[in-house]
């Protein structure tokens, strides 16, 4: 099932500014605050030198710009996840899109490599690999999505013949052509699956209860011509 989606729903599902999830997503592990508090660090040396060479007239200036330098371990998450959010805030259409899980399998992918010596004094290339879940989910019409995530315990409620929900986005006004996906909630499990957090997850959330209250799901074979006359009368979620 796909339903197009109002422009003002749209962007109250992505939103301009990082949500929590998202926030948590840009956060990272401790490497990562350590990667920011050195160029926190960094960033204020080099204003404050230039300050320096600018004379006190531009006291006032280097002191700003070196409050939001130091303050950059905490606010660069806000940034770098607001600045992916555009990346999909550009596309003009969008549709929620419903389908049923059909697959789920265990991949290990590699997510990077790291360069050591071993004892012999050799280098040796350390790859980094993480296992992931893959959903397979098709709607009543055969098109088929693949969301991947890093592998959770809580991925085990997972099963075939569920109903998993994602945000579709197009360049057509018609959606025929597909350009990019979100990750996919699944209603029954209360899950959220993919490789990064694009929802407002409250608002998905409500659009979903919103058709199940209409009685608009995926159908199960034995329902499918009734899906059919039902998806006609659907109207754009406001």
């Amino acid at each position: 099932m796909l339903v197009p989606l109002t422009r003002e729903k749209f962007e109250q599902i992505i939103p301009r500014i990082a949500t929590g999830p998202q926030y948590n997503y840009y956060w990272g592990k401790w490497r990562d605050l350590l990667n920011r508090l050195l160029i926190s660090v960094v960033a204020i040396v080099v204003i404050l030198l230039v300050g320096q060479i600018l004379g006190g007239g531009a006291t006032a200036l280097v002191l700003l710009l070196a409050v939001i330098a130091g303050l950059y371990w905490l606010w660069g998450p806000v940034y770098w996840a607001s600045l992916r959010n555009a990346s999909y805030r550009r596309f003009p259409y969008s549709g929620f899109w419903q389908g049923r899980v059909v697959e789920t399998f265990v991949t290990e992918e590699l997510i990077g490599e790291e360069e050591t010596v071993n004892q012999r004094g050799e280098l040796v290339i350390i790859e980094n690999r993480e296992r992931r879940i893959n959903l397979v989910i098709r709607d009543e019409d055969g098109f088929e999505l693949e969301v991947q995530a890093p592998l959770r315990r809580i991925h085990k409620a997972i099963a075939p013949g569920q109903i998993a929900e994602l945000l579709v986005l197009s360049n057509r006004k018609d959606l025929g052509k597909i350009d990019k996906y979100t990750d996919a909630y699944i209603p029954s499990q209360n899950l959220w699956v993919g490789e990064y957090p694009w929802l407002q997850r409250d608002v998905f959330a409500e659009v979903s209860r919103q058709l199940a209250q209409q009685g608009l799901s995926v159908p199960s074979s034995k329902s499918r011509t009734l899906y059919s006359n039902k998806l006609t009368r659907y109207k754009k979620i406001n």
